[in-house]
């Protein structure tokens, strides 16, 4: 799953353009921005005025001020107009998560593919967090996130104690996190135990430790692996980079792998298990979610593959054009 990729552009208001509207400016100095699709960027959110960000086109700037723009996917995904119908045909254009349980402190959500958890400096629609505000009204909280390419599990907080109370429980890695991936070539136990590989590899400085656990060789051959990988510690695109260091970066992973003749038909991470203790009941919840049905798909057919004679050899990732 390929999306163009996000850019920031900031600049400072010139005293020529003193009194101009938001939308004016921004076509004048935003490379390829003209005046409508900027009126569609700031209706989605993503241009801010001295870092407050602002959904009124008519704005009348003045010298001195910053503006930052941030185009990039969420632009391209957007109806090509302003104004509450358009963002309502977004938000129904997209996939919708399945709530797996929901009480007045949590809700639990299966999280589809394509659809980003959180708002970004792109936009504050159309997202996870997004939807379910206007299913369930009242508050909403993002604990934690998906990458956008990534499908699964994902609790959210409904009021201020939850959030704190499950904040804290990650922060001490209280929680139980399981994905299924599936990794480039073959994965060698190499001596861990009960075919299990630890990675504890620092990310930004900050200790990360993934438990990969071997599930399925699918060869003969060199093709792929299937693994449970459960988190210790929870840090921007952990399994993605740890599984990179291992040298078998996950299938589909345009950021950190690379291109196969036999890729997914998006990125092959999903999140599995979850488990946590209620923030006010102290209850143990634990949930799981199967492999859904893109990549159930894709996996049967890269086994069918894998264990026809000759296919496996030829796997080889098609030249780049």
């Amino acid at each position: 799953m390929t999306s163009p990729a996000a850019e920031r552009h900031r600049f400072t208001v010139l005293a020529e353009d003193e009194g101009r509207r938001l939308d004016q400016v921004l076509a004048a100095r935003v490379p390829g921005l003209s005046r409508q699709r900027a009126r569609v960027l700031i209706d989605i959110g993503g241009v801010f005025v001295d870092s407050a960000r602002v959904k009124v086109a008519g704005r009348l700037l003045r010298a001195g001020q910053t503006v930052e723009a941030h185009t990039g996917g969420a632009l391209e995904r957007a109806t090509k107009a302003v104004g509450r119908a358009a963002r309502e045909r977004d938000a129904a254009a997209l996939p919708s998560p399945r709530i797996i349980h929901l009480d007045e402190d949590v809700v639990v959500v299966d999280k589809p593919a394509s659809l980003i958890t959180a708002p970004t400096p792109e936009s504050d629609r159309s997202n996870l967090a997004d939807l379910l505000r206007r299913r369930l009204g009242g508050e909403l909280y993002v604990v934690h996130r998906l990458d956008l390419g990534t499908s699964g599990l994902l609790v959210l907080a409904r009021t201020s104690e939850a959030n704190r109370v499950l904040g804290e429980h990650f922060r001490v890695h209280d929680i139980e996190r399981v994905y299924l991936a599936v990794l480039r070539g073959r994965l060698d136990p190499a001596g861990g135990r009960d075919g299990e590989r630890t990675v504890d590899l620092a990310i930004d400085g900050r200790r990360a430790v993934t438990h990969f656990q071997i599930s399925e060789a699918l060869g003969p051959g060199e093709l792929a692996t299937l693994v449970r990988c459960r988190l210790e510690t929870g840090r921007t695109h952990q399994i993605r980079i740890h599984a990179r260091h291992l040298g078998h970066p996950v299938l589909g992973d345009r950021q950190y792998g690379q291109r196969t003749a036999f890729d997914p038909p998006r990125m092959a991470l999903h999140a599995t298990r979850l488990g946590f203790r209620h923030p006010r009941t102290g209850a143990q919840f634990e949930f799981e979610s199967p492999l859904p049905d893109d990549l159930a798909g894709w996996l049967a057919e890269l086994r069918a593959r894998a264990a026809t004679p000759g296919l496996a050899a030829s796997a080889e990732p098609p030249k780049e054009a």
